[in-house]
This record gives C-alpha cells, sequence and structure tokens, in this order.
C-alpha cells in the first residue's frame, strides 16, 4: 500500500477543486523546476560523456522491435500535450493559442528528451542503466551526491506536475461527455457555487487515482495507460478522417492539414505502438473498452444530444 502517494493525490484533488488559476500557478512553478532540472542535467552530464557508450547505437539484438517497444513503453512521457485540447474552454483566445502551445510545447520537450537521452546513455553504458532512477542512478555512480538530490527532488517534481495535469484533464472530459449526455449530468457536470470548478468530477477522479496508485505497480499502470492513450488517437485521427467527409459544412477552429495524410499516418504510427506493447496490454484494453461500451449503451446511446436531437 503505497501512502505518499494517496496523500499527494488527495492533496492534489483538494487544489484541482479550489481552482484552476491556483492550479495553473501551483503546476507553473513545479514546471518551472522540473525545466531547470533538466537543463541542469544536460549541463552537468555534458562533461561526463564517454561517447564509446553510444556504441553501437542502435543495437543488433533488440533490432527494430526493440525500438518500437521502447518506444511504446515511453509515449506515457507524450500524454501531456492531448491535455491542453481539453482545457480550451478556460483559455482567453483557444483559436490561436491551443494549437500553438500543443506545437510549441511538443518541439520544446522533444528536444529536452532527446538531449537527456543523449546525456545519460553517454554517460552510463545503456546495459548499467538503473530502470528505477536512471538518472539520479547515474550521477551517484559518477560521485555526484549533490547532483543526484537536485535531480531527485526535480523528479518528484515533475511526477507531481504531471500528476496534476492529467486529473485536471479528466475531470473535463467527464465533464464535456456529461454536457453531452454521455452520463449523469447531475454528478459529473456539477459546478462549485464558489470555486466554478467540477468538482463532483474530480473528487471522483482523485478517489479513483489514489486507490489504483496505491495498489498496482508502476508498470501495469504505465503499461494501461499507454496502450489506452494510443487508442484514443487512433479513434481521434479516425475521427478527423470520417468528419472531414460526412461534415463538411461544420466550423472548424482547430483545422487538420494536409487530410487524409495526417490522420492516416497518426493511425498507422499509434497503431504500431499498440502492437509492440504485446497480447496482455491488449486484453486488459478490451477489458476497459467493453465496460465503456456497456455505460454507453445502457446510458449514453439515449441520452445523448445527439440522439435526442437526431429523435
Amino acid at each position: 500500500f503505497d501512502l505518499p502517494a494517496v496523500l499527494i493525490v488527495l492533496l492534489l484533488t483538494m487544489v484541482l477543486v479550489v481552482g484552476i488559476q491556483e492550479s495553473a500557478g501551483l503546476n507553473s512553478a513545479i514546471v518551472a523546476l522540473k525545466l531547470g532540472v533538466v537543463l541542469f542535467v544536460i549541463a552537468a552530464g555534458f562533461g561526463h560523456i564517454d561517447p564509446a557508450n553510444w556504441h553501437p547505437f542502435f543495437h543488433h539484438e533488440k533490432g527494430v522491435s526493440g525500438t518500437f517497444q521502447g518506444a511504446a513503453y515511453v509515449f506515457f512521457a507524450y500524454i501531456g500535450f492531448d491535455s491542453i485540447s481539453t482545457h480550451a474552454e478556460e483559455a482567453r483566445n483557444p483559436e490561436r493559442d491551443v494549437p500553438i502551445a500543443i506545437l510549441v510545447s511538443l518541439g520544446l520537450c522533444t528536444v529536452l528528451y532527446i538531449a537527456v537521452a543523449g546525456v545519460l546513455t553517454g554517460m552510463v553504458p545503456y546495459t548499467a542503466i538503473d530502470i528505477d532512477a536512471p538518472i539520479a542512478h547515474a550521477f551517484a555512480s559518477l560521485g555526484l551526491p549533490v547532483a543526484t538530490f537536485i535531480i531527485a527532488f526535480g523528479a518528484v517534481a515533475g511526477i507531481t506536475s504531471v500528476l496534476l495535469v492529467m486529473m485536471l484533464s479528466q475531470a473535463r472530459i467527464l465533464l464535456a461527455m456529461a454536457r453531452d449526455g454521455l452520463l449523469p449530468p447531475s454528478f459529473f457536470a456539477a459546478i462549485h457555487p464558489r470555486f466554478r470548478t467540477p468538482y463532483r468530477s474530480t473528487i471522483l477522479v482523485g478517489l479513483i487515482v489514489a486507490v489504483v496508485a496505491a495498489l498496482l505497480p508502476l508498470q501495469v499502470l504505465a503499461e494501461l495507460v499507454n496502450i489506452g492513450t494510443l487508442f484514443a488517437f487512433v479513434v481521434v485521427c479516425a475521427a478527423v478522417l470520417i468528419m472531414r467527409y460526412t461534415r463538411p459544412d461544420v466550423r472548424r477552429p482547430f483545422r487538420t492539414p494536409w487530410v487524409p495524410v495526417v490522420p492516416i499516418l497518426g493511425m498507422l504510427a499509434n497503431l504500431t505502438l499498440m502492437i509492440a506493447l504485446g497480447w496482455h496490454n491488449w486484453a486488459r484494453l478490451l477489458v476497459w473498452l467493453a465496460i465503456g461500451l456497456v455505460i454507453y449503451a445502457a446510458y449514453g446511446y439515449r441520452r445523448s444530444r445527439l440522439a435526442t436531437h437526431s429523435s
């Protein structure tokens, strides 16, 4: 039973209930700290790189399948970008700000991820990397205790900021589904009279996350999150492709370029990573998908705004 994880989740739930401005302020401070630690890792580790650790750069034993499997397992690092779109209602100029925020943050973080990975694998042979604490262990193995402490502290802050954004996004997704009639609006669309937040959805998400974080192993959670999000991206890419041809008249503040090339490439890329995760994760995905379909068939199908308007 992971008590610290439960306490952190419950604390963040309280922050999210209080309001979006307070949550954004806390997250901005944590992200600034996290970026500072990332830049510190790149600068401090650069002088300890041994180019011999990069040979072979593409290991023949792992091959292409191993590369795709590794990409699928670290995919959770990119999940935060889709959460930006779920906060469009709280942006001042969403048509301009949301696309810029997604593209800039995606490009910046890609550069930082590659730089950190390059420094880490240059400092320590990839076979000697500690999976549980790779960067901190790499600096500790070089006899740099102060750097190890800074990195460990930044890692905790980074995980906390990701948790904050994910819980914030999930509550807004449930709110949007309730407004569309797919979930009971009396609960999931309830707005706090003072804080103006979907407090019931936020509390429910916090309780579920706390229980799951306390009881399930980290690797199982990462695999579930990865394959679920990859599948959601496949559905979104397919929906963009279908809607562009079935409803060309709909106003599109966010318009995907180069259709159908971009949606098709998106579906293929995500499906490739899903296949690399293995059959046991597909089994878990099918179970969760079945539960969702039961909820949709029992409640949302007849009560959705689309169904009521068409009738």
